[in-house]
């Protein structure tokens, strides 16, 4: 994922900051917006898995703060549930001047009841879905049951939410029971698709229900079983993401040509990899196939992808098979299939005059090769003998010249 730090004037005239997730290769098939919950920020790790997930799939996603919360300018106390509607509106109208208009909204809690509300005045979006959201904002006003008649009497009142202190005002909870969600919904007319766990403390599983009842097709309805309501078990971040990357893939166009060219990406036969600040998950770019590269969990990554060690055993068993192939069928040899485990390790140097050097850890990789078919014992000598001479075995048997200069 590419990140641009990006910033548009909210409904109250204050800097709203955003970010911009896009593809790495700099193609962009479709724009999404998403409108994360009024309690969280831009930077909620689940809102980024799900932002990484739709830029895999090659969909450029802009996520923001709304007017008070994380990074942007003003009060949250001066802000309403339209007022932030109005604000997504903004980023709408932001996203289609710096890139293209967006063609997917997404939202998550209070967020997802914005993008359910907001939709109607977005012409250019064609699939719409919400994660934990209220079937209608006014719901949302048992979050500030104990203060409710504080904020009656006095104007506001200070309440805290998912651990942090707000000042909600009476305009606030006046504006969310003036909502009309119900017609909202039944007059989207775009496929939405709902996601909602059946364990959320906050923003019960009824709420899907009455979305999905008040919607008509095309709709869907995915159960986050044993999720809460921030989806901090970043398993539950990951599927939501990788999901709904395959549900819009329904409601978009195919891939286009590269419409971010910087002379960075995607303009060559180079391998690209980008990694960003706080995390080991890496984004490859190779020959146009997106593919993401990670580390374990015990040495601090999350485990989304596999290791570049990984990645060498791949190329290694990859053109060992391929060779394979091809020398079986220029033969004309009954091989029906050939699978090549790997697995990579360091090994101690057994020479002495290499001990306590830094060659004394060296890289081992033990491939095992299996062959099916009908094949007579000299072929089967002769494969494993071809296993031996494929490209990238001989590249790591000879050694590489790596060059590396800082570019420009």
């Amino acid at each position: 994922m590419r990140t641009e730090r990006v910033e548009f004037q909210g409904a109250g005239g204050d800097r709203l900051s955003a970010r911009l997730g896009l593809p790495v290769d700099g193609r962009v098939r479709a724009c999404a917006l998403f409108a994360h919950c009024f309690t969280c920020s831009k930077d909620l790790k689940s809102v980024v898995n799900i932002t990484q997930a739709l830029n895999q799939a090659g969909i450029a996603v802009l996520r923001f703060d709304f007017t008070g919360l994380g990074e942007s300018e003003g009060d949250f106390a001066d802000t309403t549930f339209s007022s932030n509607v109005e604000d997504l509106i903004l980023a709408c109208e932001f996203m289609t001047e710096r890139l293209e208009a967006p063609s997917i909204l997404i939202g998550h809690s209070l967020g997802g009841a914005a993008v359910l509300q907001a939709a109607g005045r977005m012409p250019s979006v064609e699939a719409v879905a919400t994660i934990g959201a209220p079937a209608d904002p006014e719901h949302v006003a048992h979050l500030f049951e104990d203060s409710l008649d504080e904020i009656e009497q006095k104007g506001s009142a200070d309440v805290v939410l998912a651990g942090r202190r707000f000042t909600v005002r009476q305009d606030f909870i006046r504006d969310l029971a003036g909502q009309r969600m119900k017609e909202t919904i039944g007059d989207l007319r775009r496929p939405l698709l709902i996601f909602h766990s059946p364990n959320d403390r906050m923003v019960g599983i009824e709420n899907a229900a009455q979305i999905y009842e008040a919607a008509r097709h095309p709709k869907s309805f995915i159960s986050l079983d044993q999720a809460d309501h921030l989806l901090l078990n970043e398993k539950d971040s990951l599927y939501v993401g990788a999901v709904l990357a395959a549900w819009v893939s329904r409601y978009i166009g195919p891939l286009d040509e590269p419409s971010l060219d910087d002379g960075s990406l995607g303009d060559d036969d180079r391998v690209v990899t980008s990694t960003e600040a706080g995390t080991f998950r890496t984004e490859v770019l190779a020959s146009g196939h997106a593919l993401i590269a990670d580390e374990p969990t015990s040495v601090g990554g999350t485990n989304v992808g596999p290791t570049p060690y990984d990645l060498v055993s791949a190329a290694l068993g990859a053109c060992t098979s391929m060779t394979l192939r091809m020398y079986a069928d220029r033969k004309e040899w009954p091989l029906e299939r050939a699978t090549v485990r790997l697995r990579h390790k360091k090994i101690h140097a057994q020479d002495e005059e290499r001990c306590g050097t830094e060659e004394a850890r060296l890289d081992r990789i033990d491939r095992s090769v299996s062959l099916e078919g009908p094949l007579s014992d000299e072929q089967r000598a002769r494969l494993m003998e071809i296993a031996d001479r494929c490209p990238v075995h001989r590249t790591l048997s000879a050694g590489v010249v790596i060059e590396t200069e800082e570019a420009e």
